[in-house]
């Protein structure tokens, strides 16, 4: 019922969005349909992830063949567990200083629980890009280059600092061709975007 809910609020938010004239009242617009579509994302992620069940020894096994290049990368990386949930199996030394945390204190947990977007920020749209950019991997196969990012991430001390990015989403399939991991790799533009804006 909560998923019907939701995809009605956002159906109704963008034609009212393309109807309204009123700056104040767009910007409203904008918020409650921001909102909407990270309620959806997450609602998605946690009830269906974005692949079926598969043998957990199969994607171990896969696991192991890239591990030592994906630790030893000087790229950030981080693996996703494409089942429900959408759990972080690991992420490279390069990723936990990209995104100030650790394997230690995220590994197992859900990406958008580590990860959420900026609550200060009523139209911050990272879960709901992030996660449109992990299903279009997983249902065509195809590496999917998103446009630079805004999405804040939390300091240590749970502050939210403000962060762009351009991420690349890949699949990883095991030798039967079935999708296993989803590696998500970043690049801090910060500095970049800051600059050119």
């Amino acid at each position: 019922m909560q998923a019907f809910i939701l995809r009605q609020n956002i159906a109704r938010y963008k034609a009212l969005l393309k109807e309204e004239e009123r700056e104040c009242d767009q910007r409203i617009l904008k918020e409650l349909l921001a909102g909407a579509l990270r309620q959806q994302a997450i609602l998605e992620a946690q009830r269906e992830g974005l692949q079926p069940e598969i043998g957990l020894t199969e994607a171990a096994a896969q696991r192991l063949i890239f591990r030592d290049e994906f630790m030893a990368s000087p790229e950030p990386y981080l693996l996703l567990d494409p089942r429900k949930g959408l759990h972080i199996i690991d992420i490279n030394d390069a990723y936990g200083l990209a995104t100030m945390t650790s394997s230690a204190k995220i590994a197992g947990s859900p990406l958008f629980d580590v990860f959420p977007d900026n609550p200060a920020d009523a139209t911050a749209d990272g879960v709901s890009n992030l996660f449109a950019s992990l299903k279009r991997v997983t249902e065509t196969g195809a590496i999917d280059a998103m446009p630079i990012q805004h999405y804040d991430v939390r300091d240590p001390n749970g502050v939210f600092v403000t962060k762009f990015w351009k991420p690349v989403n890949r699949p990883i399939f095991d030798s039967e061709g079935r999708l296993v991991y989803l590696l998500h790799h970043v690049e801090d533009v910060t500095e970049f975007w800051r600059e050119s804006n």
